[in-house]
């Protein structure tokens, strides 16, 4: 059983370090146009959601092969595995 839990767990580390790059990139993105939006006491709702979108998809294109590539490596190991796991209790 633990075989198993362990598996999960390191999916969820893997889907929260493939995560990170896209939620930073827009949160330094929002933290900013909330400041500029603060400064200039412009409250313009899309003001702040565009650029987070826009800052999103480049961080996702950009970190695409680094996310593709734990993605291919974390699925090879669980094919892998697929033989053992009748034997594990």
């Amino acid at each position: 059983m633990s075989f198993y839990i362990q598996l999960a767990g390191e999916a969820l580390w893997l889907i929260i370090l493939l995560s990170l790059p896209p939620l930073i990139a827009s949160l330094i993105v929002g933290v900013t146009m909330s400041l500029l939006q603060a400064l200039t006491q412009i409250q313009e709702p899309t003001l702040s959601f565009v650029p987070k979108i826009i800052v999103t998809v480049l961080a996702i294109l950009l970190f695409a092969s680094w996310m593709l590539s734990y993605l291919v490596d974390f699925t090879r190991k669980v094919f892998d595995l697929i033989p053992l796991a009748g034997t594990h209790r």
